[in-house]
């Protein structure tokens, strides 16, 4: 038998991470609960989670922070769970590395389907993506670029970028089909997931963060195509694909 994935619950009310717990753990997860944002760093490497439930407003190292700091050591999932509902606070997190983003109160159904559809995304890509030991690689070159999904790793003319996870792939999906325009629905279905539920303006964000780290060059440029969506745009030849 399977051994059970595991999944860490981060939030200050106990009630409502009892209640998580309950839901999760008839659906056959095992559970840990952890009440503020430094636990929730020391409990990471000893519990090893396959996804964090992570609300925002924690006593100590909130929850932004407390993303911004998994995403150094792991790429393991985390959704966000806050009372924010700005766009801004989306963003934000979305920014930070988060896989997806509930605003509470939520649906106890729909937070079981969204921790499903994040794992099984999660799970796909890592059995798409080659091993390290795997010298086909799985990378794409460029005149001062080159991004790598095998470990997550993007250098523009020379330097390493740092990137969110799904900055990242949005970068590579884009320039691996050059030329090639794609709608921001099928931009998200993409990289987020047919099952994402969101708005077309997490791919604006992620394009506008894009655009701030790495810039135009002569033979490629990440291209807006007005009414349609995006492209990354190869005015010359230089790419491989590997």
């Amino acid at each position: 038998m399977a051994d059970k994935q595991k999944i860490m619950i981060v939030d200050d009310d106990e009630n409502i991470a009892e209640l998580i717990s309950l839901y999760l753990i008839k659906e056959c997860y095992e559970t840990l609960i952890v009440t503020d944002g430094e636990a929730a760093l020391k409990a990471f490497a000893e519990f090893r989670p396959n996804l964090i439930l992570l609300d925002l407003m924690l006593p100590g190292i909130d929850g932004y922070q407390v993303c911004r700091e998994i995403r150094t050591r792991s790429q393991v999932p985390v959704i966000m769970l806050s009372a924010k509902g700005e766009v801004f606070d989306k963003v934000l997190g979305l920014e930070l590395g988060a896989d997806d983003y509930m605003i509470k109160p939520f649906d106890s159904k729909e937070l079981v389907a969204r921790v499903k559809a994040v794992l099984r995304r999660y799970h796909q890509s890592q059995q798409a993506a080659p091993s390290a030991a795997d010298s086909s690689g799985n990378r794409v070159d460029y005149p001062d670029l080159s991004i790598n999904l095998t470990n997550y790793s993007v250098t523009y003319m020379g330097r390493n970028i740092e990137m969110p996870p799904k900055e990242l792939e949005l970068l590579y999906f884009l320039a691996s089909h050059p030329n090639q325009v794609f709608t921001r629905e099928q931009l998200l279905d993409n990289i987020w997931g047919y099952e994402y539920v969101g708005d077309t303006r997490t791919v604006d964000v992620h394009i506008k963060r894009l655009r701030e780290k790495i810039k135009d060059r002569a033979n490629w440029s990440l291209t807006t195509v007005w009414g349609v969506g995006y492209k990354f745009d190869v005015i010359a030849q230089g790419s491989r694909t590997i």
